[in-house]
């Protein structure tokens, strides 16, 4: 089959069951008790889709599903004995795709891994063309993070991604600061004035690493602007 399945369980004796379930349909399986090192181990593991709890003994599955929507698009089910309303609809808001509470028939588990598994890479799957921004021979790859310019690639952070993209679709005309602060965070984070600077300075940042400078205008009391600076890598 080839497809591999990361389950992010603390209770070991269910994890061990899972696992075993899902070897014998012919998964790859890869278990974490969901500690603090589960972004790097994601990295290292590269899952077809997660399998994640929510009660988890560092951070909870919520948290650990923004940092996995940080690093990949691949599925994730939320598997939870939190059976409420506003969790499952909380799993969703925060990057989940399906939800199943606990208690649950591991056949059914291993159908919906099975129909996630297609829709995203399988016989549903309808492989689109990979999606880019390109403005004067800069082009950004809204899929992998990466943003290439004659030849150099750089791969950016979540909201250097969104920055960016911002910029370059709003092209010619400025980006506002409330138009990054809905973009960027949510209603119920606390921003203070110098957040967004700080993050402009990072986009401006990886830029010039490639050699593109001055490229971020700041238009006092509106926001930003992107100003074409480089030539089209001819």
């Amino acid at each position: 089959m080839g497809e591999s399945v990361l389950i992010v369980e603390d209770d070991e004796k269910l994890a061990a069951v899972l696992k075993e379930k899902l070897i014998r349909y012919g998964f790859t399986v890869f278990t974490h008790n969901g500690e603090a090192d589960l972004s790097d181990f994601f990295k290292k593991a590269q899952p077809s889709i997660v399998l994640l709890d929510i009660n988890l003994p560092t951070f909870d599955g919520f948290y650990w599903c923004r940092q996995i929507r940080q690093l990949s698009t691949c599925p994730v089910i939320f598997i939870s004995a939190r059976s409420s309303e506003i969790d499952q609809v909380m799993a969703l808001e925060h990057g989940g795709d399906d939800y199943l509470p606990k208690p649950f028939h591991t056949d059914v588990l291993v159908a919906k891994v099975r129909s996630h598994i297609r829709r995203a890479y399988g016989e549903y799957s309808t492989a689109p063309e990979e999606k880019t921004v390109e403005l004067n021979g800069l082009i950004f790859h809204t899929e992998r993070m990466e943003l290439t310019y004659q030849g150099e690639t750089l791969l950016l952070s979540k909201k250097e991604c969104q920055l960016i993209e911002l910029l370059m679709k709003t092209y010619p005309n400025v980006v506002t600061r409330q138009a990054i602060l809905d973009k960027l965070w949510d209603d119920t984070d606390f921003i203070d004035e110098n957040t967004v600077n700080v993050n402009m300075a990072r986009v401006r940042k990886q830029l010039q690493a490639l050699n593109i400078y001055d490229a971020v205008e700041t238009i006092r009391g509106a926001g930003y602007r992107l100003h074409v600076t480089w030539g089209d890598g001819s």
